[in-house]
């Protein structure tokens, strides 16, 4: 059986959420109402999370479906609760890494 890349990316990036977001696959499978199992077998690429699984996993880690599924390369940063100096700071920063990357270089999720 022959596995796409695909897969291999929606299970890496919802293994990789979820541990930037400190959680336990325990975690996630409850505030989904699902078994700790059924989140592995999304870890491991064995299974594909529903459409409505794809959405509540967007929603849970703050990213788009898009992201999740690997169609674009670029998350969210919420600034929900931040000041404006500070979302400007946060600007700042971001435009600071773009200009220090190298001409034509893509970042990877292991950057």
């Amino acid at each position: 059986m022959r596995v796409s890349k695909e897969l291999f990316t929606l299970a890496d990036r919802i293994k990789s959420l979820r541990e930037q977001a400190g959680l336990t696959q325990a975690d996630v499978a409850r505030a989904l109402g699902l078994t700790r199992s059924g989140v592995n077998a999304w870890e491991m690429g064995l299974s594909v999370p529903s459409t409505q699984y794809i959405v509540e996993l967007a929603k849970t880690f703050h990213v788009s479906t898009d992201y999740l599924l690997g169609m674009e390369s670029t998350s969210t940063i919420s600034v929900k609760g931040l000041s404006h100096k500070q979302v400007s700071a946060l600007l700042q920063t971001i435009e600071c890494f773009r200009e220090t990357m190298e001409p034509g270089r893509q970042p990877s999720d292991g950057d």
